[in-house]
């Protein structure tokens, strides 16, 4: 930005043009003090310049906090999300996943956790106008072999799945060949793949979405001390490598954890009161917690209470929104179908 666009004094405009600063930018990259020493001026002139440079940039009106929200067009970058692939899920989160920060999705076992995290490595692979990231996806396994019979049928199901994409679309996406699958046994193991393998697709463009299914398996095989300071360190660690990497890439990361009853590990706070009539709390305790941006809980009813449900197909799963930044806490019910996870309207609740 031009600097004869400031209204200054022409004696300051002179020195500061004559110490070959050419921008407003290159102005305020210095003090007060090394901007004297450039140009020659006084405390006093070079503070009214640093002050009319800093109102130019800013301009005249004092924005709030919810008017700037307000201007996705003028901020694209900071209200994209990663979608989940159906718009009810989709309006539960105001778009899907954020971009930058760790993602936890937390459940029982057949809740659906997995499901999810399988749809969204081919959302991502979607154009940015269909709710994906044009890029691939990197899945950490840290307990069972990667789905891959699972995931087959989610491609093939993607035309019914996602009406709103054109089909001559779908049909041109190579969808298994830009899922990068890495399987880790131990914690060492699993900070080694996201410190140093992780990155260089990353940095490539080759992905812009990471999932570890689970993060939790790793740590409660391997530390028996449920309040160790070992474990703790390694929580943090991380913890920090992830939100290191999701802000530096703007690439979203979901971690799927186990659940346990609440007094399980100590630490650990009771949860909310789910589907299966228990007071359940994410595996990890607040160590873990405070790494992430959102927490959500899938649950299921028991499998006595789906004998009896009529009529066939009716929802049983409840995606919940525990918390996060951006959103209320929320719910919605979903079904998991050969196509794919699709939220059920007409059950959000806030």
């Amino acid at each position: 930005m031009d600097l004869d666009q400031l209204d200054l004094n022409p004696r300051i405009a002179a020195a500061v043009k004559k110490a070959k600063l050419k921008s407003i930018k290159e102005v305020l990259h210095f003090s007060g003090p090394d901007l004297q020493r450039l140009t020659g001026l006084s405390s006093l002139d070079v503070q009214h310049l640093l002050r009319t440079a800093s109102l130019h940039l800013r301009g005249s009106s004092v924005f709030t906090a919810l008017h700037l929200h307000r201007q996705k067009k003028r901020f694209p970058a900071q209200h994209q999300r990663l979608s989940l692939g159906c718009p009810v899920l989709d309006g539960l989160l105001r778009g899907g996943l954020p971009l930058d920060g760790v993602t936890e999705l937390a459940g029982h076992s057949s809740a659906g956790k997995t499901q999810l995290a399988l749809q969204l490595c081919l959302t991502v692979q979607f154009p940015p106008r269909h709710g994906g990231l044009e890029a691939g996806a990197v899945y950490i396994c840290t307990e069972d072999v990667f789905p891959d019979l699972r995931l087959q049928q989610l491609i093939a199901g993607q035309r019914h799945l996602r009406p709103d994409v054109p089909g001559e679309v779908i049909d041109k996406m190579k969808f298994g060949h830009q899922i990068f699958v890495e399987h880790v046994a131990d914690v060492d193991a699993l900070l080694e793949c996201v410190s140093k393998k992780v990155p260089v697709l990353l940095s490539r463009g080759m992905a812009r979405l990471v999932v570890i299914d689970s993060v939790a398996a790793p740590f409660r095989c391997e530390f028996d001390g449920l309040a160790s300071m070992p474990r703790a360190r390694r929580l943090q660690a991380l913890g920090a490598t992830l939100r290191r990497l999701s802000s530096t890439f703007r690439s979203p990361v979901l971690c799927i954890n186990q659940v346990t009853e609440a007094m399980e590990e100590r630490g650990a706070a009771p949860g909310p009161q789910g589907l299966w009539e228990e007071r359940v709390s994410p595996a990890l305790g607040m160590t873990w917690s405070n790494q992430l941006l959102m927490r959500l809980m899938v649950s299921r009813r028991r499998p006595e209470e789906e004998a009896v449900l009529p009529p066939p197909g009716r929802p049983d799963r409840t995606l919940r929104v525990i918390f996060a930044p951006h959103l209320p806490p929320s719910s919605c019910s979903y079904t998991v179908s050969t196509e794919g996870v699709r939220g059920t309207p007409g059950t959000e609740a806030r």
